[in-house]
């Protein structure tokens, strides 16, 4: 499966959103963010992360393994971006990627067709509104494009409209450091030296200021647990990656 998706304009000087804020607004500055800063983003990723944020999403892949490994089993990739997270998918399953900023789809579109990815497509939409019917994937994912939702909770209720019945999510999300001294050292890398290095090669500091600020007021990890509780969904745990800089939140719908 593969899909066309032709070059946009690229959106300048966007303005930075305010992640304490769940307004309308909020939607398209987050999606004139991520146009400017489309062409830098996954250098910027490897280069700030050192790459470790590949293993992440290969390890919220390995959560999904025995979903994916189900007969016609299909999988969505919510807030898809450039598409990373589709193409370890896909390497097990086929997947639908979503994303709702043009320009980072067009950067997905070329890496799957580098790559010759055959079961999966990209596709443009709105997290908080899926083209998609009631149960309609195995597997549902979202990497780090969760806490950039207008209204976080009715994006979890979005993705359990979508999942089948004995589906699981996996959602891949900054988070809270757990370990005190590690905790101070890594704030201090992400709020002074990320937002100066991102904000050189990409030209838009307040991308990655954007970046801590949404972090620092998205709920931590046992209240995203609780939220997806909220939401209906059943098992729900998660797993701290690097000492709870990132994690991993699973949960099922039950059969």
């Amino acid at each position: 499966m593969s899909i066309r998706i032709s070059p946009d304009p690229q959106v300048h000087n966007a303005e930075m959103p305010d992640p304490e804020l769940n307004a309308a607004g909020k939607s398209r500055a987050v999606r004139e963010m991520f146009a400017e800063i489309a062409p830098t983003y996954d250098r910027i990723n490897r280069l700030l992360t050192v790459n470790i944020d590949m293993h992440w999403r290969r390890f919220t892949v390995n959560k999904l393994k025995d979903v994916l490994s189900r007969p016609d089993a299909i999988a969505l990739d919510l807030c898809c971006g450039t598409a990373d997270l589709t193409l370890e998918i896909e390497e097990h399953a086929r997947v639908i990627g979503c994303d709702f900023c043009h320009p980072m789809l067009v950067i997905g579109n070329e890496k799957l067709s580098a790559k010759h990815a055959r079961n999966a497509l990209l596709t443009e939409g709105d997290a908080l509104h899926l083209p998609f019917a009631d149960a309609s994937f195995d597997a549902v994912t979202i990497a780090f494009g969760l806490r950039n939702l207008e209204n976080v909770q009715c994006g979890l209720t979005e993705i359990f409209r979508v999942l089948k019945p004995g589906g699981r999510a996996a959602i891949l999300e900054f988070s809270r450091p757990v370990i005190p001294v590690f905790r101070e050292a890594f704030e201090f890398y992400f709020n002074k030296i990320l937002p100066r290095i991102g904000g050189l090669i990409s030209g838009s500091r307040s991308a990655y200021t954007y970046l801590p600020r949404s972090v620092r007021n998205f709920p931590d990890q046992k209240g995203i647990s609780a939220m997806m509780r909220a939401a209906g969904f059943t098992d729900v745990c998660y797993h701290n990656l690097l000492g709870g800089v990132a994690a991993v939140y699973l949960g099922n719908r039950e059969i």
